[in-house]
């Protein structure tokens, strides 16, 4: 989706900045539909774990809101346009669509972990992307948001042995 760049001094080339805006974008657009699949299992899971995978799955929405709202403000602070809508999450997000029907926590458990997987591949291939074009900064973003993300996996696949 071109957009148009806002006037900044921030000195990376302009086209250097429009990549990565894109590459923030794509990446906002993954993290809010995860968010709202997160929600999504902490408002339906059920069973004898309920409350641990509640407030797990709880925790996790509100520390991927955090990465959602990092990746946006860095996306304006380029001169970009942060893209966060539901259509553009509609159409943008790579990540699998979460099942409506799972109650049962194990259900919950396998489509968390799935998907935490999948996000945190493609912020490494972000983290990559970033440092070919030359941006450090947004490079050391996803680097954070990638070993947090690890984190997640590992809280979540915890309750699954």
């Amino acid at each position: 989706m071109k957009v148009k760049l806002h006037p900044t001094r921030n000195d990376l080339p302009e086209p250097v900045r429009r990549k990565v805006v894109d590459l923030l974008n794509q990446n906002l657009a993954d993290v809010l539909d995860l968010g709202l699949q997160t929600k999504q299992a902490h408002w339906n899971v059920k069973g004898p774990n309920f409350i641990a995978l509640h407030e797990l799955f709880d925790k996790l929405a509100e520390e991927l809101e955090e990465f959602s709202d990092d990746i946006a403000e860095r996306a304006v602070a380029l001169g970009g346009v942060a893209l966060g809508t539901s259509q553009v999450i509609a159409k943008r997000s790579r990540l699998a669509a979460y099942p409506t029907n799972p109650a049962r926590g194990e259900d919950h458990i396998e489509a968390m972990a799935s998907r935490l997987a999948d996000f945190g591949k493609s912020v490494r291939v972000a983290i990559d992307t970033a440092t070919r074009l030359g941006d450090a900064d947004t490079a050391d973003l996803f680097t954070g948001i990638s070993s947090d993300v690890d984190k997640m996996l590992w809280l979540v696949e915890a309750h699954s042995f």
